[in-house]
């Protein structure tokens, strides 16, 4: 079996797995798919070296299969399909004991702060687990994690039905955002300037604005007949997305920020008491959206084979990184652990 390894400075060298036996409370998965995503692009770039131990595995939107199980793991079976919800939460700090070890102030997130999916083989505390339909494509299975991360946002964002929602960005947290509301049964519109990402969001069935073609502002203000939308989500991370997303939504509405930026933005604090607006940050999930996100990626309900643009061996995962750096057209690109 084969893993990738991040060595720092856009280093990354495939080489033997390194197969861990499991210990007490562990499983060891055979990984079927693991996506490359923001955070692993980060890292390539040395963004996050300060975090990583290197020579590191990273990776961590997986699906697989349990191969072998450690002592004191119960209700889990050798064939059982699965992904991991990368988060081993401390269970003291203050947002642990508060019911919150999603955002656990020492927080290992697996993938990033210990080793991660990008390998043909991968062990893992057995809590982390969440089980898969039988039947369910692995390929497929490996956006459960970003989807989950969509479902997080969607639901803390309040989103009900006949609601009209605003998705800045659309990339695929973007784009997985919209669809996610537009099952809540929300009208949405996506903000993009990417011409790939625009065409992709339309053959996903969604209404798209170029804010670089037109007023974004008066485009939300004729589709809402001037009251604003419901609910903002900021999923681009970039300084005009955060200037623009108080003027798009109505009063008291909601502005939910998704996106992670490189430096603090400017916000327009006045349109939050104007408005009597409210934000709400969201960071990655809890266990219930995983399961929703499970259940959504099975239903069939969602396009979401669409997102997946490439199939590649973890062989070529190095050139994949360089592609993606460059900005090439790509989605989501998943890396078959398991292929030659």
């Amino acid at each position: 079996m084969k893993a990738a390894y991040y060595g720092g400075d856009r280093e990354v060298r495939v080489g033997e797995c390194k197969i861990q036996a499991p210990g007490s409370g562990e499983v060891r998965i055979e990984v079927a798919y693991c996506g490359v995503c923001g955070t692993d692009l980060h890292i390539y770039m040395g963004h996050m070296d300060g975090r990583i131990d290197m020579p590191q595995v990273i990776g961590h939107e997986m699906s697989g299969k349990i191969v072998e199980m450690g002592t004191d793991v119960t209700g889990w079976a050798i064939g059982d399909s699965v992904v991991v919800r990368p988060l081993d939460a401390c269970g003291q700090c203050a947002a642990c004991n508060a019911g919150n070890g999603h955002v656990c102030q020492k927080l290992n997130f697996i993938g990033i702060d210990s080793p991660g999916a990008f390998q043909g083989s991968w062990t893992v505390p057995a809590y982390t687990l969440h089980r898969l339909p039988d039947d369910m494509p692995m390929d497929l299975a490996a956006l459960v994690e970003p989807m989950a991360v969509a479902c997080h946002d969607v639901r803390l964002g309040e989103v009900v039905s006949g609601e009209k929602a605003v998705v800045i960005g659309g990339g695929p947290i973007g784009l997985l955002n919209a669809l996610v509301a537009r099952h809540a049964g929300a009208e949405v519109r996506v903000a993009e300037v990417n011409e790939y990402r625009l065409q992709m969001a339309r053959s996903l069935g969604l209404e798209t604005v170029n804010p670089r073609k037109e007023d974004f502002v008066a485009h939300v203000e004729a589709w809402t007949e001037g009251g604003g939308a419901d609910v903002v989500f900021e999923v681009s991370g970039s300084q005009a997305g955060a200037e623009v997303m108080t003027k798009l939504a109505k009063v008291r509405g909601r502005i939910v920020v998704v996106a992670i930026f490189a430096e603090p933005p400017k916000i327009d604090l006045f349109q939050f008491f104007w408005r009597e607006l409210k934000m709400c940050g969201v960071r990655v999930y809890e266990p219930e959206d995983y399961d929703r996100a499970i259940e959504l990626t099975a239903s069939g309900e969602l396009p979401l084979e669409k997102l997946i643009t490439e199939r590649l061996s973890l062989d070529e995962l190095p050139d994949a990184f360089a592609r993606l750096e460059a900005g090439t057209d790509a989605v989501k690109i998943l890396i078959d652990t398991q292929g030659e």
